[in-house]
C-alpha cells in the first residue's frame, strides 16, 4: 500500500509544479488517470493509480503555470469526471455556449471522451472588492428569487449583474439564485446537478460569478444558493461508477446512492445522506461555496427528501417525523455554522409541524412557509382559500411566489372574479395591497422575479412546460398599471429594508392586528408595531366599498406611504372607507 502524500485533499492538490489527484473510490480495484498530461493514454502504467485502502491517488510532476489541464478518471474501465472539480468540459453540449458567454473556453481534447474535468496549477485570483460583508440581519429579509436564464434576454450572470440597481431600487436585501451549479446540459432550471463543485458555464465564467456576488455585496444584497442535495443525474461521477446501464439506474452496491428512492418525490438519483461519505461530500461543497465564492447562505431544495424512510408513494410515512432526517440537516448546519456564524440556512421542507419546529429552533435554520395559494386566492377576489395569516412566523420564509406556482397575474386573469380578471387597474391595486401585507409583516420574505411587474405568463400545465424558458418582459415598466405596482412593491420594501429596528429583530415577535382571513375581505388589516415604528395596512378586495376600523398603536403624525400624503392619528382608533379594491399604507417612525 502506498500511503497518500499527507496534506493531499480531495480533488486536486497543488503544490508547485506538481499536482496530487485523490479520488475515493471504495470497493474499486483499478483506476487510472487520464489527462492532457498523458494523452488520456489508457495502457500507460504511469497513468496507474496508487491504491490507498478506498482511496486511489497519483501525482504528476513538471506542470506548467497559466495552463489550463483537462483530466478524467477511468475507473474499472468506465470514465468519470472528478466529483470535486470546479469545471467542466462537456462533449455536448459546451459547443452552444458562445464566446460571449465564456470566452476562451479551453477546447475538449483528443483522446478523451464523456465529460473532462479541468484545473489549474495557481489560477489567477479573484480581487474581491467587498472584503467582508455584513449580512441583514435574517428577520429583515426580502429575498428576490431569480432564474438567470429567463431574467434577461440575455440570460447570462453578467446581463443580470447589469440589473442590480433596478433590484437596488426594488429596496430588497437578498437574491436567491435558482442552481447555478454544473448541471445536465445549458438549458435548465439546474435542479438536475451533476457536478456541485463547478459554477454552471452556461451563465458565465467563474469570475462572473464572483464579480457578481462582489457587486450585490457592494450595494447590501446578499446572495443565496439554491442547492440541491436529494439527487444527482447519471453524470455524477459517483453516480456513473456503479451504474446499471439496462436500468438506466445506479446499482445496489452503490453507497452513494438508493437504487430505489426513499421518498415518494424524487427526480433522477436518490442519495443515502446516512452514509457518512455522502455527508461529508456535501459539506465540503457548502464549504467550498462559502470560502471561495463568498455566497451567504443557502436554500436546501426539498430538505424533506433527505431521509432513509423507505416509504415509496406513502406520502403520510415521508411527511412524519423522522429523527434520522433532523440529524442529517442539522450536521450540515453546523458545518455551515463552522465557516460562517450568520449565514443563511432555508429548508423547502413543509413538513410535519413537531419536525419543522424542531429545525427552526437549531441555530437559525430557516423553513419555507408557502403562502402562494391564499395569496393568489385574495388577489382573485375569491374567499376559502385566502388566510394568508400563516405567511408571518417566525423561523419561516413566507413567500407570495416562488418558481414551483403559477403566477398570481396570470391566475387573476384566467381565473379571478369577473371584476377582477377583466380589468388590470383592479388587479394592480389587489397585487399592491397584497405586497404590502407580505412585505410589511415581520419574518423573512421572499418573492419571485418579475412579481413586483406583474408577470403574467403561464408557468405551463406540466413539469416539461414549467421549466421551458419564459420570455423577458421589462416593457411591462412602460405600462401604468404595472409600473404603479412597481413603485408600490417598492416602497414596501424599501421600508422594511431600512427600518432594522423594526424587522431586523432577533426572535420573535408580536403582531398588534392581522385580520387576513377569509372573513376580512372586505378589509384585511395589519397593525404591526414595536420600537421601531409602526406600520398599518388596510385593503378591501371585494366588489363593493367598505368601512375599515384599526387601533392606533402611537398617536401622531404618520404618512401615507404610498402616496407620500401626512395623515394625523389622534385618536385611539383610525376609521376610513375603502373604495372596491382600494388599499392604505400607513407608518410612523
Amino acid at each position: 500500500i502506498k500511503r497518500r502524500p499527507i496534506g493531499a485533499e480531495y480533488g486536486v492538490t497543488v503544490s508547485g509544479t506538481s499536482a496530487t489527484f485523490v479520488l475515493f473510490a471504495p470497493g474499486k480495484q483499478n483506476v487510472r488517470l487520464l489527462g492532457d498530461f498523458n494523452n488520456y493514454n489508457t495502457s500507460s502504467t504511469a497513468s496507474k493509480m496508487n491504491k490507498d485502502g478506498d482511496y486511489f491517488w497519483l501525482t504528476v510532476d513538471n506542470l506548467s503555470y497559466g495552463r489550463e489541464y483537462g483530466y478524467q478518471y477511468l475507473v474499472d474501465g468506465v470514465r468519470v469526471g472528478d466529483p470535486y472539480c470546479e469545471k467542466i468540459l462537456d462533449p455536448w453540449n459546451d459547443q452552444w455556449i458562445s464566446s460571449s458567454t465564456y470566452p476562451n473556453l479551453k477546447s475538449y481534447p483528443d483522446g478523451a471522451s464523456d465529460v473532462v474535468s479541468v484545473f489549474e496549477l495557481m489560477p489567477k485570483e479573484y480581487n474581491w472588492e467587498v472584503a467582508s460583508f455584513k449580512r441583514p440581519a435574517k428577520n429583515s429579509l426580502a429575498i428576490y428569487e431569480m432564474h438567470i436564464r429567463d431574467f434577461t434576454s440575455e440570460g447570462t450572470i453578467k446581463a443580470a449583474m447589469a440589473k442590480l440597481d433596478y433590484l437596488q431600487t426594488l429596496g430588497i436585501n437578498a437574491i436567491e439564485l435558482m442552481p447555478i451549479q454544473e448541471f445536465d446540459g445549458n438549458d435548465s432550471w439546474g435542479y438536475n446537478p451533476c457536478f456541485p463543485f463547478a459554477a454552471d458555464k452556461s451563465y458565465g465564467t467563474k469570475d462572473d460569478y464572483k464579480r457578481f456576488i462582489d457587486e450585490c455585496h457592494k450595494r447590501g444584497i446578499a446572495v443565496i444558493l439554491d442547492i440541491v442535495t436529494n439527487h444527482a443525474t447519471g453524470l455524477f461521477p459517483y453516480a456513473k461508477m456503479w451504474w446499471d446501464s439496462g436500468a438506466n439506474n445506479t446499482t445496489d452496491a452503490n453507497p452513494f446512492f438508493n437504487r430505489v428512492a426513499r421518498h415518494p418525490y424524487n427526480v433522477y438519483h436518490d442519495f443515502n445522506h446516512e452514509y457518512g461519505p455522502t455527508r461529508d461530500y456535501f459539506k465540503r461543497m457548502l464549504k467550498h461555496w462559502m470560502k471561495e465564492y463568498k455566497v451567504d447562505g443557502f436554500r436546501f431544495d426539498l430538505s424533506k427528501g433527505l431521509t432513509q424512510k423507505n416509504s415509496g408513494s406513502n406520502v403520510g410515512t415521508w411527511n412524519q417525523y423522522d429523527a434520522s432526517r433532523i440529524a442529517i440537516i442539522k450536521d450540515y448546519a453546523d458545518a455551515i455554522r463552522e465557516v460562517e456564524e450568520d449565514a443563511y440556512i432555508i429548508l423547502e421542507h413543509l413538513s410535519d409541524a413537531k419536525e419543522e419546529n424542531e429545525l427552526a429552533a437549531y441555530k437559525g435554520i430557516m423553513l419555507w412557509r408557502k403562502a402562494v395559494e391564499p395569496y393568489s386566492e385574495t388577489v382573485m377576489g375569491w374567499t376559502g382559500k385566502s388566510n394568508f395569516s400563516s405567511a408571518a412566523a417566525f423561523g419561516r420564509v413566507g413567500n407570495i411566489e416562488d418558481h414551483d406556482e403559477e403566477r398570481i397575474a396570470y391566475k387573476a386573469i384566467a381565473y379571478g372574479q369577473s371584476y377582477v380578471k377583466s380589468d388590470w387597474t383592479r388587479i394592480s391595486k389587489h397585487l399592491q395591497a397584497a405586497y404590502a401585507f407580505h412585505f410589511l409583516s415581520p419574518y423573512p420574505k421572499m418573492m419571485w422575479q418579475f412579481g413586483e411587474m406583474g408577470y403574467d405568463v403561464s408557468l405551463g400545465e406540466d413539469d416539461s412546460q414549467k421549466v421551458e424558458p419564459k420570455p423577458v418582459h421589462w416593457e411591462y415598466m412602460e405600462d401604468a398599471n404595472r409600473k404603479a405596482l412597481y413603485d408600490a412593491v417598492s416602497k414596501c420594501i424599501t421600508f422594511r429594508t431600512t427600518h432594522p429596528a423594526m424587522y431586523g429583530f432577533d426572535g420573535t415577535t408580536t403582531i398588534n392586528t392581522w385580520a387576513v382571513g377569509d372573513a376580512n375581505m372586505s378589509a384585511k388589516t395589519l397593525v404591526y408595531s414595536n420600537a421601531g415604528g409602526s406600520v398599518i395596512v388596510m385593503a378591501n378586495f371585494t366588489n363593493a366599498s367598505s368601512n375599515a376600523t384599526c387601533n392606533v398603536p402611537a398617536q401622531g403624525t404618520w404618512k401615507n406611504l404610498i402616496t407620500d400624503a401626512a395623515v394625523e392619528l389622534n385618536a385611539a382608533t383610525f376609521t376610513t372607507t375603502l373604495a372596491a379594491g382600494d388599499y392604505v399604507v400607513l407608518v410612523k417612525e
